[in-house]
């Protein structure tokens, strides 16, 4: 029980209060709640229903200065008036008034310089679970102390049935106020909404302060060297960073400041479709009591089965960092040394690795390529070009040469390397050539981080004009020019200049804006 009354959390009245809960206190209420299932691994599984992933088409900002000037207006970030905004927050908090909430504290920001303190207030045990889960967990000298700089509400239940009249996308919708330093949410039970909401308020507020905010992760070596892995969802952040031989500072959201690179969250949020304990022991070994797994497939004796993608491709599970063993306690570490752009090329065109120069890494972050392949999304029969900008565009409420800027200039302040890793299809596009296996594509990356890969000897491929190495240890050498790994060279050859003519057309939008991204030499070429 907490002593928080109505008054403090900003609604009318309260039921019983349950705030900042231990897991053992909250797995007990979702047992109790019938929230999910115990698996026989000990871990709760939620069902998230209809909605097992973000909804970006219902995510708004309020339209009022002085944030109206720095936001990046658009098809990401769609404005709402004031009026509307106060509507749907008085009916979030007569909904949630008078019922039991879970209340959760947490940080986002390893440096305590800029850090946030956020106040989650939920209906559900789970919600509070996956919070607690996902954002740094304060000890109890700052719990005691703890002021929040930001409020979220879920109410997940409740629905705008007058969305039509207020110019929504639909019943469903995600509100940040910038000025008020609240957001509110409704309709939706996915818990990532949560996550990725103060992540796009991060996004914000840091780069106004000089600060690169990015989504990527991140690990450090015995020896300090940090590397960043920036993709989009699917390309293997959390599996590639996850790695036995060196510590892991976050699976996906992270600062990089004048001290270096700092983790914005306390634990991961990983995919476990196709999870194998063999191909990634570390993230299999962190499933277990205190992990919350979201929409995941069991059998009759509850038995998870991640091979299952019947009800989402988009499985989870949210874990505390702690669960991996190598993690970095401190969330931090120096300045790094290589950048790794992920991309799942479905189209089989792009090489397994290649080397950026400064140009090209400005390119390659602004264009943040991978592909959709069939099956994934409703309507989706073929591979699809996906093109998000600085690996994340969805999250950031500022313009994306705002955070490239940022990034080109720490590259070159601190002599970052960049490279561009294909963990998608290799000998032909999807359903004709065969994914990269993660040996394969760790070796890449193993390459990288020792330094082996600057002992190859190296070619230019053709279209792309990228560096790729004619010979890696680990990795077969028909597979480093992908050309080569396809037995129709016409074929692959038409596919790649299909594929160049995507990153040509996307990118003209940075060129038209601003001369000063104007890297149009630095990407592909018909």
């Amino acid at each position: 029980m907490s002593e928080l009354g109505a008054e403090q959390l900003g609604l009318h009245s309260v039921g019983q209060v349950f705030h900042n809960l231990n897991y053992d206190d909250l797995f007990n209420h979702e047992v109790a709640n019938k929230e999910g299932q115990v698996l026989t691994n000990n871990t709760m599984t939620v069902d998230t229903g209809k909605f097992t992933g973000r909804s970006p088409k219902d995510k708004f900002f309020v339209q009022q200065e002085p944030s109206n000037s720095h936001i990046a207006w658009g098809s990401v970030n769609k404005p709402v008036s004031a009026e509307i905004f106060d509507e749907l927050y008085a009916d979030v908090i007569d909904y949630l008034s008078g019922k039991d909430i879970y209340v959760t504290d947490g940080y986002s920001g390893a440096h305590s310089n800029t850090r946030r303190s956020v106040r989650f207030i939920t209906e559900f045990a789970w919600q509070s679970h996956f919070v607690k889960n996902m954002f740094i967990r304060p000890n109890e000298t700052d719990l005691a102390n703890f002021e929040p700089n930001f409020r979220v509400y879920n109410a997940s239940h409740f629905t705008n049935e007058k969305w039509e009249k207020h110019g929504l996308n639909s019943e469903v919708f995600c509100i940040f106020n910038v000025e008020k330093n609240v957001a509110i949410i409704g309709g939706t039970w996915y818990g990532g909404e949560m996550k990725k909401g103060i992540f796009t308020m991060m996004n914000y507020w840091l780069p106004l302060e000089g600060i690169l905010s990015m989504h990527c992760s991140a690990n450090v070596g015995k020896d300090g060297d940090v590397a960043l892995f920036f993709g989009l969802s699917g390309t293997g952040k959390t599996t590639l960073s996850t790695d036995a031989h060196r510590k892991l500072i976050g699976d996906d959201e992270h600062g990089w400041d004048d001290k270096g690179v700092f983790n914005f969250e306390g634990g991961c949020y990983a995919k476990c479709i196709g999870l194998a304990q063999e191909s990634e022991p570390e993230i299999f070994a962190a499933i277990r009591r205190d992990a919350l797994l979201e929409n995941v497939v069991y059998d009759a004796n509850n038995v998870p089965d991640y091979n299952d993608g019947s009800k989402t491709e988009n499985t989870r599970v949210s874990y505390p960092i702690e669960h991996i063993e190598n993690h970095e306690p401190s969330l931090g570490a120096g300045m790094p040394q290589n950048i790794i752009f992920l991309t799942c090329d479905a189209f089989g065109v792009l090489p397994p690795v290649s080397k950026l120069s400064k140009e090209q890494a400005m390119y390659y972050f602004l264009s943040g390529y991978t592909a959709k392949v069939a099956g994934t999304e409703r309507g989706v029969t073929e591979p699809q070009a996906t093109f998000s900008a600085c690996f994340g565009e969805a999250f950031l409420p500022l313009h994306p040469t705002v955070y490239a800027t940022l990034l080109g200039k720490k590259m070159e302040q601190h002599g970052v390397n960049a490279y561009l890793v294909n963990t998608g299809w290799t000998g032909g596009g999807y359903g004709v050539g065969n994914r990269m296996s993660i040996k394969g594509t760790r070796a890449c990356v193993n390459a990288i981080l020792d330094g082996s890969i600057n002992h190859s000897e190296f070619e230019k491929m053709d279209f792309f004009n990228l560096t790729i190495p004619k010979t890696l240890e680990g990795v077969e050498t028909n597979l480093l020019n992908p050309r080569n790994a396809w037995e129709n060279k016409t074929n692959f050859d038409e596919t790649a200049q299909k594929l160049a003519g995507m990153f040509i057309a996307n990118f003209k939008k940075y060129t038209n804006a601003n001369n000063d991204f104007d890297f149009t030499q630095a990407g592909p070429q018909i």
